[in-house]
């Protein structure tokens, strides 16, 4: 069954060992923040320096691994039918809608999002780390410089991720402007277990 998460909100879910998460960009051009916790210990954690170091690329697609904290591999990415995602910028918050939309009315972003999803299963924010950011434009130009565009991903994009070990999910419809071409619109997302 497919699951609808509403523009500029969150959700948080187990995802067992050997399940796969598509997750689907239903109207296009629209961001989605994910973040990943060992379910038995939630301080191992996806790991953007991990992940670049041991995939040694930070262009990461099919057949990549997204690894913890612990160096161990999380997620693989079994299809990808976009290619374009972003594991540099962190989640946004209100100081982002602070620092870079002071003429826009403040939201409390993907960060406080994902901090609302997953409090239940005993997250704090400050344990909150850098999303894997589907979808999410973010080119790096040869002096470093990096800019946010709107993403490419069309009407029913995808990608699915299969689970190495149990896992906690955070996964948002993200709500900053830059990030989603000026437009919110909702994130879909399916769990298949396996058998």
């Amino acid at each position: 069954m497919i699951e609808r998460i509403p523009p500029r909100s969150g959700a948080a879910f187990e995802l067992p060992r050997g399940s796969a998460l598509t997750v689907y960009d239903p109207e296009g051009m629209q961001v989605s923040d994910l973040v990943a916790y060992s379910a038995n210990d939630i301080r191992e954690v996806i790991s953007n320096g991990r992940t670049f170091d041991y995939e040694e690329t930070i262009r990461l697609t099919s057949g990549n691994r997204l690894w913890s904290n612990r160096s161990r591999v999380m997620l693989t990415i079994e299809q990808d039918t976009v290619g374009c995602h972003d594991f540099l910028l962190t989640p946004c918050s209100v100081d982002t809608f602070r620092h870079f939309y002071p003429d826009k009315p403040e939201h409390r972003g993907c960060f406080g999002n994902l901090a609302a999803a997953l409090a239940p299963y005993g997250v704090e924010p400050d344990a909150i780390p850098t999303a894997f950011n589907l979808f999410m434009n973010v080119p790096v130009d040869t002096s470093g410089s990096v800019s946010v565009l709107p993403p490419p991903s069309q009407a029913g994009d995808h990608i699915v991720l299969r689970a190495k070990m149990d896992l906690i999910i955070g996964l948002t419809a993200c709500s900053a402007y830059a990030s989603n071409g000026g437009s919110f619109k909702p994130i879909d997302y399916r769990i298949d277990t396996a058998a």
